[in-house]
């Protein structure tokens, strides 16, 4: 029994000097291992990154991916490689825990750069493949949209993931989170009605892609304010007035609020231009002359132009000329070019049909005004 454990000893010594000749364990020899591999690790992904580049040519997202993903897929090679060096080195050596867990810190940290990256690349992608250069692509905003503020959600909940893998690396935090969630749910419901407008407005940020209440590109009316949708993060909206002022506006608003859309399911809109005028005025000619501008002006899509009379008083009737156009910013141009048109041919033609005041003054009257004879 003796003989049995003074062999073991033996063998056990014997194996510990020759893994120590082997590998020394010594933070000088750790470092040249790191730069020897590091050096490997970076001229590998070179070469292989620009094989990958050659095979993906004629492949949008894959093209993409590799563009954005380079520096923090290298990274997080250079981190796990890192990684490994560290995990195999001898527990005795002087700093090697506090060594392990910074690696390991930065490894998790550019794995969340890497995943937004690569949703970033995906939302890229499809943006690209489904251009909206006109206004009456309302297929390719809606597809835009819905990338757009899918990928900002995925990528705050990736970012929300990488920092809780963070934290959990690092034992103080880990110490702090839990002298602070414990005793009761009362730290829970603090940090749950602090997080609500964040929550609230990525949860609110989906449900708009989903549903496509609003689009880029849409014009719509918030807060008495017309304009046009310019920019959806994954918390706010962007809103460009038509006079380029900038309305910043929580993407929970759109959910709580009713708004106005002008261009949900089509860009075409109607516009009106009202025209007061005596009863004299004949209406045929006011039809004939607004169907002869809408003719010439580049705005109008040909599709409706008609004059109705739509109210009167005491004094003058209204007409209103409903006309048409592609989208609300040539609606705009036509109504102005429309009713600038009507006033000057009313002013040239037909002068004496203005709105006008009439009073009536019988004979009595008459002879009470004039003036008495001295």
């Amino acid at each position: 029994m003796d003989e049995a454990k003074e062999f073991l000893i033996k063998a056990y010594t014997a194996l510990a000097r020759w893994n120590d000749a082997l590998y020394p364990g010594t933070w000088p020899v750790i470092v040249i291992e790191i730069i020897a591999t590091v050096v490997v690790v970076m001229v590998a992904h070179r070469l292989g990154l620009s094989t990958l580049r050659r095979m993906a040519a004629r492949l949008p997202v894959t093209r993409r991916l590799l563009a954005y993903g380079s520096s923090s897929g290298r990274a997080v090679l250079v981190f796990y490689v890192v990684l490994l060096i560290l995990h195999d080195a001898p527990d005795r050596l002087a700093g090697i825990a506090m060594a392990r867990r910074v690696d390991l810190l930065a490894l998790v940290l550019a794995a969340t750069w890497l995943g937004v990256r690569c949703v970033r690349a995906v939302a890229d992608t499809i943006v690209e493949l489904h251009p909206a250069d006109t206004v009456t692509n309302t297929q390719a905003r809606r597809i835009q949209t819905q990338a757009r503020v899918l990928a900002q959600s995925f990528s705050a909940l990736i970012i929300l993931l990488g920092l809780g893998l963070a934290f959990s690396t690092m034992p103080v935090m880990r110490q702090i989170g839990t002298t602070f969630l414990a005793s009761a749910g009362m730290a829970g419901l603090v940090v749950g009605f602090a997080a609500k407008p964040v929550l609230g407005n990525l949860l609110a940020g989906m449900q708009l892609a989903l549903t496509q209440a609003i689009r880029l590109g849409d014009v719509v009316i918030v807060e008495q304010e017309w304009g046009t949708i310019e920019e959806i993060t994954g918390t706010y909206v962007v809103v460009r007035i038509w006079d380029e002022r900038r309305l910043v506006i929580p993407l929970q608003w759109f959910i709580e609020h009713p708004f106005q859309n002008w261009t949900r399911n089509q860009t075409a809109i109607l516009g009106t231009v009202h025209v007061w005028t005596d009863f004299g005025m004949p209406v045929g000619a006011i039809r004939r002359e607004a169907e002869r501008i809408c003719s010439n002006a580049p705005d109008w899509n040909r599709v409706l132009c008609v004059t109705h009379v739509t109210d009167s008083n005491e004094r003058a009737m209204q007409l209103r000329i409903l006309v048409s156009a592609s989208d609300a910013s040539q609606c705009w141009e036509l109504r102005c070019r429309v009713r600038e048109g009507i006033v000057d041919f009313i002013q040239r033609e037909y002068p004496r049909f203005l709105p006008r005041v009439r009073t009536d003054l019988d004979a009595a009257d008459l002879v009470a005004r004039a003036p008495r004879a001295a």
